[in-house]
């Protein structure tokens, strides 16, 4: 007899599959709120109808908020990439439609919380292991897309299912959200736009945002993903 270790899927599927699009009665309940997951907690269903508590006004809204507001938004939207790619159950959440919004953000806590769990796709690193399809272990790079559309992203779910080391969800963040490739409603420049003047100056935010978003070295949107958390939680501490 086996003994496997939890999976939070196991709350609504009794069968476990290695990939699977979800839709919002799925995610509420296998990744709940109260343990730490960024998703608005589930309150019930009633056929296709799901009920999730009011989470706060949407990120659009705090898009010309003072600095220091948007750079501590910026970085949990970067620790969320990060929890979503690497947690504890080895389950990868793909954001497959990233905009401003499908965030929104806590009117007590600015907490940043997914609004649209439906455009979520689910992958178990545990059964790719397992599986072993071609080029399982080999490190997925998104590839940059710079179509002339609000919240482009480029994937695919084939890959998506089938690799254990993704990049996409620093990609989709940096990209849709944070850099100056970020388009929303007309306007350009991303979550951390107009930067202050030493900040500008330093050259640092800039360049890890553009690497984070399209990156021109091998592996380096990895990289830069991990100094962007890193340089902007540093730049709260110097708020």
């Amino acid at each position: 007899m086996v003994v496997q270790s939890y999976n939070p899927l196991l709350r609504v599927f009794p069968l476990l599959v290695v990939c699977f699009d979800s839709f919002d009665v799925i995610l509420p309940q296998s990744f709940p709120s109260d343990e730490g997951w960024p998703f608005a907690k589930y309150l019930g269903a009633c056929g296709r109808m799901v009920a999730v508590n009011y989470v706060g006004e949407e990120l659009w809204s705090f898009y010309n908020a003072p600095w220091e507001k948007r750079v501590d938004l910026a970085w949990q939207l970067m620790e969320i990439a990060e929890q979503l790619t690497n947690n504890d159950f080895e389950f990868a959440l793909y954001l497959l439609d990233v905009s401003f919004d499908n965030f929104a953000v806590g009117p007590r806590d600015g907490k940043v919380i997914i609004v649209d769990a439906e455009n979520v796709l689910v992958a178990d690193k545990k059964l790719i292991k397992q599986n072993k399809p071609e080029n399982w272990d080999v490190w997925y790079e998104s590839k940059f897309d710079d179509c002339d559309k609000e919240a482009c992203l480029s994937f695919s779910k084939e890959i998506l299912c089938s690799r254990t080391t993704v990049d996409h969800n620093y990609y989709a963040i940096c990209q849709n959200l944070l850099s100056r490739h970020a388009t929303w409603r007309g306007t350009s420049g991303g979550l951390l736009h107009d930067p202050p003047a030493e900040v500008s100056k330093d050259g640092l935010l800039g360049t890890l945002l553009d690497e984070c978003a399209n990156p021109k070295k091998r592996y380096g949107r990895f990289k830069a993903a991990k100094e962007l958390r890193e340089y902007l939680a540093q730049l709260i501490n110097k708020i």
